[in-house]
């Protein structure tokens, strides 16, 4: 045999073995195995994918309809003008039962007569439409917070806020009017009738003030955060008029109200203040020859006019008793109070009277009684006011009134003491318009009174 022919032979058999044992591995199955890993692998791969992008599957005992609704719902609103909050409740469809335990609820803490358009409240409801928690805002100062307790019943408290407070100097010169002099610094009004108000018995800053008179005054102030949150006390008071001073120091104890008093311990508030409106303008004086701007008849004229706005509320000008309200000729809608002593206080040409006051009725001093109005015989908006005493008409700012109250003995020494530590700081000689900065907490047990 040739050489070629071995070799072919040679070939051959070397590939039937070959195939044998290629045979015997794939049928082990490693071969086999790896052979389809690929493949498999990628399949694999293909099928988590679409599982991620699926939902995952409920338990047997959770439905999905259950799952898709929420745990809460959640109901906010706010209080419109004229609308109680029971009625803004309503209007967001919350049920009787709902609305009757928020405000059961909130009782414990929320004045609910003191409520102001602009309110706002949320509600939190669970999936038996039972309150988990609610809350009530009443400005920067009022969070009433309302939670459903471990037994079920409700508890509401209010939420502490963390204030600045400072004590500031406020000073100015008159140019028109207190009150010019006052916004023109920035100030809001409750500031400028509170310190009018210190003075109500001495000055009247409808006829008294004048060009170059001068104001200062310590009084604290709170803020919550870089927002003005309110007036506390006017610690103490100045109006210098031309070389007369008036002074007064704030001050109170267990045995004499809040007042202030001068460098005495005489209380600047005397029997009968000034003025009923603390603002209004004079048009006439009390005078015994005026020609009536209607009538043109020269008669006496025995009050004092004083112009304001319609509406612009009245003040008992001293504790008294009403003695009349109702028309009285030319002079309209009239409010009569009898004081003691003899004196009686007369309020004409009203507009209205302040909702439930009655003859009889016992009124405060600077209590408002009535509204400015222009009925009767009238030119336009004004009050007519009047004093008589013992049967005689006298000048309402002709009259000084007795001190209400002078300090003694053991209150007048504490009343020494306590002015005279305000004094150190009011006379101190800076320009700086912050004097005492310090932080507290508004809370249930730190309240804070403001104007």
């Amino acid at each position: 045999m040739d050489s070629g022919k071995i070799l072919t032979s040679l070939a051959v058999c070397l590939t039937f073995w070959i195939t044998i044992v290629l045979l015997l591995l794939f049928s082990n199955g490693d071969m086999g195995n790896l052979a389809i890993a690929t493949p498999i692998a990628s399949n694999i791969e293909k099928e988590e994918s679409a599982v991620s992008k699926l939902p995952i599957p409920t338990s047997p005992s959770t439905s999905s309809t259950e799952t898709s609704q929420p745990l809460h719902t959640e109901i906010a609103g706010e209080i419109r003008h004229g609308e109680s909050f029971s009625q803004a409740m309503k209007r967001l469809s919350i049920v009787g039962s709902v609305r009757s335990d928020i405000i059961k609820g909130f009782g414990q803490t929320l004045d609910f007569k003191v409520l102001q358009p602009g309110d706002h409240f949320t509600i939190l409801l669970d999936q038996d439409n039972s309150i988990t928690r609610a809350t009530y805002t009443s400005g920067l100062l009022n969070t009433h917070i309302l939670a459903r307790t471990t037994d079920g019943s409700y508890m509401a408290s209010r939420q502490a806020v963390p204030l600045e407070y400072r004590i500031e100097r406020i000073s100015g010169v008159i140019e028109s009017s207190l009150y010019s002099a006052f916004a023109g610094l920035g100030e809001e009004p409750k500031i400028i009738h509170a310190f009018a108000d210190i003075f109500a018995s001495k000055i009247d800053f409808n006829t008294e003030t004048r060009t170059g008179d001068r104001f200062e005054l310590l009084v604290e102030k709170y803020y919550k955060g870089d927002v003005f949150a309110g007036y506390g006390k006017i610690l103490v008071a100045r109006y210098q008029k031309g070389d007369v001073k008036f002074e007064g120091y704030h001050f109170a104890s267990a045995n004499t109200p809040s007042g202030y008093f001068d460098e005495n311990g005489e209380a600047l508030g005397t029997w009968f203040i000034r003025s009923p409106i603390p603002f209004g303008r004079v048009t006439s004086r009390f005078t015994m020859r005026r020609k009536h701007p209607i009538d043109g008849v020269v008669r006496p004229h025995l009050g004092i006019d004083l112009a304001a706005p319609l509406g612009t509320p009245v003040m008992a000008t001293a504790e008294g008793k009403v003695e009349y309200i109702g028309r009285k000729g030319g002079f309209g809608k009239t409010i009569i109070l009898r004081h003691n002593n003899g004196y009686k206080t007369y309020y004409g040409h009203l507009n209205g009277y302040k909702k439930g006051l009655k003859k009889h009725r016992i009124v405060m001093q600077k209590e408002i009684i009535g509204y400015v109005g222009s009925t009767g015989i009238s030119t336009g908006p004004h009050l007519d006011y009047r004093i008589r005493h013992n049967g005689v008409f006298r000048n309402p700012f002709g009259i000084k009134f007795q001190a209400k109250t002078v300090l003694q003995d053991e209150e007048l020494a504490l009343y020494r003491q306590a002015s005279a530590q305000t004094a150190e700081l009011f006379n101190t000689n800076t320009s700086e318009k912050i004097l005492q900065v310090k932080n507290v907490t508004l809370s249930e047990d730190h309240a804070i009174s403001l104007l």
